[in-house]
């Protein structure tokens, strides 16, 4: 329980932020396990058009502070290598 109306309001603000950033990981994590689950199946082409959409995912959520830049980079790499080398 917070002591001070700063806190209160502060409070307020961390719930609405993190159901804004709880939206953004779940897409984030959507995207990258289509492109998994469609790459174990053998669907590489499917998979290969869905990787720019996952990109983009996950570079605004780098954007927006809710994963950080270097994780969002390496989340990239290793989805995109995945791509590569089942090709």
């Amino acid at each position: 329980m917070a002591n001070t109306r700063s806190a209160e309001k502060q409070a307020r603000g961390a719930v609405r932020r993190r159901a804004v950033n709880t939206v953004v990981k779940k897409a984030v994590k959507t995207s990258e396990k289509t492109i998994r689950t469609l790459v174990k199946a053998g669907k590489k082409d499917e998979a290969a058009k869905l990787l720019s959409k996952f990109q983009s995912d996950i570079d605004r959520a780098a954007k927006k502070g809710v994963v950080h830049k270097n994780k969002a980079s390496r989340q990239k790499a290793r989805v995109a290598a995945l791509l590569k080398t089942t090709k």
